[in-house]
C-alpha cells in the first residue's frame, strides 16, 4: 500500500492535469453526500484539495486564477440584467450590510490579537481566510511583510467556505421559507430581450465566448487600477472584483451598438460551475500546505478563532439584513454570500433556491465588502 501511495504521489506531482481532475472527481463524490439533508456540493472539492495540499501536492496558480475569473465573470453576466435596478432599490441596505459584516470580522480579529496574543500577521491572514478574500490576503501579506498571513488564511479558509455553504442551506429550513413565493418576488419582465427583439445584432460566435473573453480582458484591466492609500499601501479590485464589474456591465448592456455582447444562459451556468471548481482546487491546495507547523506552535485554538471570525460576521449580517433591514430571505442570504465574499456559498445558494436571481444581491454587496476587507487588512497590518 505504501508503494502505491508513493507511486500515486509521484504520478500526481508529474501530471498536474491528472491531479486537477482527480481532485474534482473525489470532491464531487464527497460533496454529494447528504447528512441531515445538507451537503457540501462543489465545496467538497475544497476538502479534498486541502488534503492534497497538506501532503505537498499543489495546483498551478493559473488554474486558481482561471477559475476565479470564469466564476465571477459568469456571475456578473447572470446578475447584470437585474443588478442595477436591484442595487438602486436597496443601495443603502447593501452598503450598510457590507460594512457591518466586515466590521464584525475586524472586531473579532482585533480581539484575538489583543486578548489572546495571536500575532498580528497571523490574525489578519485568518480574517482574510474566514472571509474567503484572496485580495484581502494579498493586502495582508503586503502590509505585514510576513508569510504567516498566508498560513492564517489557510487555517480559517475552510471555516469561511463550509460555514456559509451550510448556513445558506440551513436558514431556509429553520425559517420554513416558502421557496416558490420567494422566487416569485424575483420575477421580472424580460426588458433586455424585448428591447432587442426586433433589432438585428451582429454575433461573433453563437456560444458567446467572444463577449465572455471581452469581459475578462476588460475586468482584468479594471482590476489592475491601483488607488494609493495612507502608509504607502494601495487598493485595487484585483482578479475577483474587476471581472465581476465587467460582467455586470456587459450583462446589463447586452449589446454595444449592433455588436452582441450577450452570452447564452446555459453557457454562463457551465462557466460558473467550472470556474468555481477550478478556484476551489487551487485555493484548497494552497491553503492546505504549511499550516501544520503553525498549529503545533500556536495550538488548536487557532481553529476556534478562525471559526469565530467566519461565524460572527455571517450571523450578525443576516440578523441585520433579515430583522433590521427587512430584506427577503433570498436577498438576505445573497447579501451574506456577497458580504462574506464567498463564491462557493453563492453556487450553493443558487442550487438551493433554484434561481440565479440571488446573484444580484451577492453582486451588490460583494464590491462593498471587498473594498472594506482590503482596506481593513491593510490598516490592521500597518497599525495594529
Amino acid at each position: 500500500m505504501a508503494v502505491f501511495f508513493q507511486w500515486l504521489h509521484a504520478a500526481l506531482t508529474d501530471n498536474a492535469l491528472l491531479m486537477v481532475f482527480l481532485i474534482a472527481v473525489l470532491g464531487y463524490l464527497i460533496g454529494s453526500i447528504k447528512i441531515c439533508g445538507l451537503d457540501l456540493g462543489t465545496a467538497g472539492i475544497l476538502l479534498v484539495a486541502l488534503i492534497f495540499g497538506h501532503f505537498g501536492l499543489s495546483v498551478p496558480g493559473l488554474v486558481r486564477d482561471m477559475g476565479l475569473v470564469c466564476f465571477v465573470t459568469a456571475v456578473g453576466f447572470i446578475a447584470g440584467p437585474k443588478f442595477f435596478r436591484n442595487f438602486l432599490k436597496n443601495a443603502k441596505s447593501y452598503i450598510l450590510l457590507g460594512v457591518v459584516i466586515i466590521a464584525s470580522g475586524v472586531a473579532v480579529c482585533v480581539g484575538t490579537v489583543k486578548l489572546f496574543g495571536v500575532p498580528t500577521d497571523l490574525a489578519v491572514g485568518m480574517l482574510s481566510g474566514a472571509l474567503t478574500s484572496t485580495p484581502g490576503l494579498a493586502a495582508a501579506i503586503e502590509a505585514t511583510g510576513s508569510d504567516a498571513a498566508a498560513v492564517g488564511y489557510g487555517i480559517a479558509y475552510p471555516f469561511g467556505v463550509i460555514s456559509v455553504v451550510l448556513f445558506v442551506q440551513l436558514v431556509p429550513r429553520l425559517l420554513h421559507t416558502d421557496m416558490e413565493k420567494e422566487r416569485a418576488q424575483y420575477e421580472m419582465i424580460e426588458e433586455v430581450e424585448a428591447k432587442h427583439k426586433h433589432q438585428k445584432l451582429f454575433y461573433c460566435d453563437s456560444m458567446g465566448f467572444f463577449a465572455f473573453a471581452c469581459a475578462i480582458v476588460l475586468g482584468l484591466c479594471i482590476g489592475k487600477i491601483k488607488i494609493p492609500l495612507p502608509g504607502g499601501a494601495a487598493f485595487s479590485l484585483g482578479t475577483s472584483g474587476g471581472p465581476l464589474i465587467a460582467g455586470l456591465l456587459l450583462g446589463h448592456m447586452n449589446s454595444i451598438h449592433r455588436l452582441s455582447v450577450s452570452v447564452p444562459k446555459n453557457v454562463l451556468e457551465t462557466m460558473r460551475e467550472f470556474g468555481l471548481a477550478l478556484f476551489l482546487l487551487g485555493a484548497g491546495t494552497q491553503a492546505g500546505s504549511g499550516f501544520v507547523e503553525i498549529i503545533k506552535e500556536q495550538g488548536v485554538l487557532l481553529f476556534i478563532y478562525g471559526a469565530f471570525m467566519a461565524m460572527v460576521p455571517m450571523v450578525a449580517g443576516f440578523i441585520m439584513a433579515f430583522k433590521g433591514l427587512k430584506l427577503s430571505t433570498f436577498n438576505s442570504l445573497g447579501s451574506i454570500c456577497g458580504g462574506m465574499t464567498s463564491t462557493p456559498a453563492l453556487g450553493t445558494l443558487i442550487r438551493v433556491t433554484e434561481t440565479d436571481d440571488v446573484a444580484s444581491a451577492y453582486a451588490a454587496t460583494y464590491p462593498i465588502a471587498l473594498v472594506c476587507v482590503v482596506l481593513s487588512s491593510q490598516f490592521m497590518g500597518i497599525y495594529l
